[in-house]
């Protein structure tokens, strides 16, 4: 059993790499790589849909949203372009420094969310009232 979900893991990190590496392709489209940020986005944030103190559901949204984000993200990458990509994850490694590109642009990506949220929610308290 463990040895299986080991596998699955590390199955789980290559498609990963591969869809880096796919991303970086100018011929993948704009939607998937959209697609694989929102899904590397959420998958890296502490921040969940669901909280995960919440039981069964706080670690069924993981279960779900992530694999059905990564496998959509695949079907979205043109054939030629991941079978390119995999055969890269195979031989090539990730770079330290690509970790921290993506880290960063994930927390780019968090703190747009946040004023976003922070100016909505200005001007919602700071609204004309009707007397």
């Amino acid at each position: 059993m463990w040895s299986s979900l080991r596998n699955r893991a590390r199955a789980l990190k290559s498609e990963l790499v591969a869809l880096y590496y796919a991303a970086r392709d100018p011929r993948t489209p704009w939607y998937a790589r959209l697609v694989m940020l929102v899904t590397l986005a959420y998958a890296a944030s502490p921040i969940d849909l669901i909280p995960d103190f919440i039981p069964v559901l706080g670690y069924l949204d993981d279960l779900v949203l992530v694999p059905a984000g990564i496998a959509l993200s695949i079907r979205l990458v043109p054939a030629e372009v991941l079978r390119e990509a995999r055969q890269r994850a195979a031989t090539t490694p990730v770079s330290k420094r690509a970790n921290w590109v993506v880290g960063t642009l994930i927390l780019l990506l968090w703190l747009l969310a946040l004023l976003g949220l922070g100016r909505y929610a200005w001007a919602w308290w700071h609204r004309p009232t009707a007397q």
